[in-house]
């Protein structure tokens, strides 16, 4: 079971292009297949080493963690679920607390290599190779970092007089905060019972997700940028109309159908999620477990609030509602549009078309 999510945190589709020689463009459309976020690129010029030396990267954290838990007493068998579970932003615990029950050095082990996971796996190339500069100056990361710091602050202030320490206060914020934003989902706490400030930061990093290139899932930092930079752009062409200004990311123009992709997505994606929250609504139970539970299950974190917490299950929900936070599982993972693409009319015609012909030749 671990050993799954592990397996489809990098993509079953990176994993079989790093062993199955493919030829013509298919290699790198199967590798922004998989890919999450808005653009995906060649590290070097064959797409094959590429997928090999991403998964080198994550074989090499994948193991680093299991050796890091291992010094921390936790059982072989512990230590190899939990690492899948963490590299593949899966969250699968092996425990019915979760992580809860483990020491505070596995919890922080667990909650850096988390936020590990979330980072753009560009980076580690470029560090790999010793191109520090390029790694230092990614924009998304130095974001992903910047909100994940924000966040500990906020919930850290807000635990601080109900836990027995400062150390204790900032395990459990740093924690939480890494397991929702890289959408692992491993809990230390009941942080359903946290202040209304805390929940919303955190329903906030249900939806930020980490970073395009990582395991983790979510709407991705970059298009967050990319959507906060248009809405800058757009307000300034009505200031000034004649500007002509171009989007950048790491100092590099972003191609105008990458904005137009990264809106795109922002909008089936919201209704998508309308959507579904309608259609839990029949259920009749609170807005807020219908709320959390698509948003936990569209960008693939595990638990939400209410009755979807961290201490409870979807277990409740009826087959009808089950059906539909299934698929928003699926289309989340998959980017959404892979998954839509199923229903499209034409693709059924196509099909229809292809078996009529071929029962037409048999007969």
């Amino acid at each position: 079971r671990s050993f799954t999510h592990w397996l489809g945190g990098m993509g079953v589709l990176v994993f079989l292009l790093a062993i199955i020689p493919l030829g013509g463009g298919s290699r790198i459309n199967l590798m922004r297949a998989e890919s999450p976020g808005p653009s995906v690129g060649k590290l070097v010029p064959k797409v094959k080493h590429t997928a090999q030396i991403l998964y080198i990267i994550y074989i090499t954290l994948t193991v680093v963690q299991i050796i890091f838990l291992c010094i921390g007493k936790m059982p072989l068998f512990d230590s190899l679920a939990t690492a899948f579970g963490t590299a593949g932003t899966g969250g699968f615990g092996i425990k019915n607390d979760s992580a809860a029950s483990y020491s505070t050095y596995i919890q922080w082990v667990l909650t850096i290599f988390m936020i590990l996971f979330g980072v753009n796996f560009n980076a580690y190339y470029y560090i790999l190779y010793k191109q520090f500069k390029k790694a230092f100056k990614m924009e998304e990361v130095r974001y992903y970092f910047l909100i994940i710091i924000a966040a500990v602050g906020i919930i850290f202030c807000h635990i601080i007089d109900t836990t027995k320490s400062f150390f204790e206060a900032l395990t459990q914020a740093s924690f939480q905060v890494a397991s929702i934003i890289t959408t692992t989902g491993f809990s230390s706490v009941d942080f359903n019972k946290w202040s209304q400030t805390c929940k919303t930061v955190l329903v906030f990093l249900m939806f930020c997700g980490a970073c395009a290139g990582s395991t983790g899932g979510g709407i991705k930092v970059s298009r967050f940028i990319i959507l906060i930079k248009t809405i800058i752009k757009d307000l300034e062409s009505y200031i000034h109309p004649k500007c002509i200004r171009k989007i950048q990311i790491d100092k590099k123009p972003v191609e105008h159908e990458v904005v137009r992709s990264v809106n795109v997505f922002f909008i089936t994606f919201f209704i998508l999620f309308a959507a579904s929250v309608f259609v839990l609504s029949f259920e009749d139970k609170d807005l807020i477990t219908n709320f959390t539970a698509v948003a936990a299950t569209m960008n693939n974190i595990g638990p939400g609030l209410a009755l979807v917490g961290p201490t409870c299950n979807f277990g409740h929900f009826n087959v009808l509602s089950k059906l539909v936070l299934i698929f928003d599982m699926l289309a989340g993972r998959l980017e959404l549009f892979p998954l839509l693409i199923l229903f499209h009319p034409a693709i059924w015609k196509e099909m229809f078309k292809i078996k009529h012909h071929a029962k037409c030749v048999r007969d």
